[in-house]
C-alpha cells in the first residue's frame, strides 16, 4: 500500500480523514509540524496532507521546509484548511502544494483528490526510476548516484555512523575489448554490475554505475574493518566468474577496488572523501590489480595481499 503522511494538530480532525482514506492507503498522522518534517525525513510517502493552521510552526511554513529538503521536494502535498480566501490559496500553490482540500471533508472529494496525486507520483516516480537506472547493467546510473550520495552522507553525519565510499574497476578493460569486441564488454560490465549488487544488496547499500567500467557503491553503518573484509569477498568472487582474458594481461577478467571509511561531521565535504576513495583505487592498481585498498576511520592504509 502506499504510504501517506496526515500532519494536524487535531487527533480528530486527523482521525476523521485517516478514516476516508485508509482502505485504499498505509496512513500515518503527525499531530506536530516538527513530528511531521522528521517523519517526512525518515519514511518514505506519496503524498503528505497538511493543516494549515497549527500552533508553533504553521502549515507554509513547513511546507517551505519540505520544498528546501532534497529528500522531501518531490512528494506531492494537499493542503488542509478552512481558509477559503483565494490569497491563503495562491500562497500554497506559490510554495509548491499541489491541491487543497477544505474542511469539513466531503469523502468523496477527499478520495478523488487523494487519489489523483498519488497515482501521478507513482508515475513520475516510475518515469524518474528510468531515467536514473543504468540501461545496461540495471543499476543505478551516475545521476542518481550524485543525488542519493549527498543525502546519505548527510543522513550519516545526523546519525553519526561510518559510511564507506567504495570504488570500482575492471582491469585491463581496453585490451579486453579490443581482443574480444565491445558486446563481449559489455557483457563484462553486466556480470561485474550483478556480482556487485549480489553482495551489496542490504537497505543501506547502494550501487552505481560510475561511468565505463567503474562502478562505486556506498555502505552505512559497518566499520572499516568488516567492509575491507567483505570487498575482498567481491573481488573474489568476481575473479571465480572466470571469464577468461586476454592471456597476455591476465588469465580472468578482475577489479581493482579502493575505498574509503568515515564517520562524517556537518560540514565535511563529500567530495574530499570520494577522491580519497579514487586514490585508493588507484594505488590498488598501481600495486598489481586485482586487490583491495582502503583507508580506514584514521585513514590509514588497509592492503590486501
Amino acid at each position: 500500500m502506499e504510504k501517506i503522511l496526515i500532519v494536524d494538530d487535531s487527533l480528530l480532525q486527523a482521525t476523521q480523514l485517516k478514516t476516508i482514506i485508509e482502505d485504499e492507503y498505509d496512513v500515518t498522522i503527525a499531530q506536530t509540524a516538527e513530528d511531521g518534517l522528521r517523519r517526512a525525513h525518515d519514511e518514505d510517502f506519496s503524498l503528505i496532507l497538511l493543516d494549515v493552521v497549527m500552533p508553533e510552526m504553521d502549515g507554509f511554513t513547513l511546507l517551505k521546509k519540505l520544498q528546501e529538503e532534497l529528500i522531501t521536494q518531490n512528494v506531492p502535498v494537499i493542503l488542509i484548511t478552512s481558509l477559503a480566501d483565494a490569497t491563503s490559496e495562491q500562497r500554497g500553490l506559490i510554495l509548491g502544494a499541489v491541491d487543497y482540500i477544505t474542511k469539513p471533508y466531503i469523502p468523496l472529494i477527499v478520495k478523488a483528490r487523494v487519489n489523483t496525486h498519488v497515482k501521478l507520483y507513482r508515475y513520475r516516480r516510475q518515469i524518474e526510476e528510468q531515467s536514473m537506472t543504468d540501461q545496461l547493467t540495471g543499476v543505478a546510473n551516475r545521476r542518481r548516484y550524485d543525488r542519493y550520495s549527498l543525502t546519505k552522507w548527510h543522513e550519516a553525519a545526523r546519525l553519526q555512523v561510518p559510511f564507506s565510499i567504495c570504488m570500482f574497476d575492471i582491469d585491463h578493460f581496453k585490451v579486453y575489448n579490443d581482443t574480444f569486441g565491445h558486446p563481449a564488454g559489455d557483457k563484462v560490465i553486466a556480470s561485474v554490475a550483478k556480482t556487485i549488487s549480489t553482495y551489496l544488496k542490504r537497505s543501506t547499500d547502494f550501487v552505481a554505475r560510475y561511468g565505463g567500467e567503474e562502478f562505486v557503491a556506498i555502505s552505512m553503518g559497518e566499520p572499516s574493518e568488516k567492509i575491507f573484509e567483505y570487498l575482498q569477498k567481491i573481488r573474489q568472487a568476481i575473479e571465480d566468474l572466470h571469464i577468461s582474458h586476454n592471456p597476455d594481461v591476465s588469465e580472468w577478467v578482475t577489479v581493482s577496488i579502493g575505498g574509503v571509511t568515515v564517520i562524517p561531521e556537518t560540514g565535511n565535504d563529500y567530495d574530499i572523501y570520494l577522491k580519497i576513495a579514487d586514490t585508493m583505487l588507484y594505488d590498488a592498481k598501481k600495486n598489481g590489480r586485482n586487490r583491495v585498498v582502503w583507508a580506514d576511520e584514521q585513514l590509514k592504509q588497509k592492503f590486501e595481499k
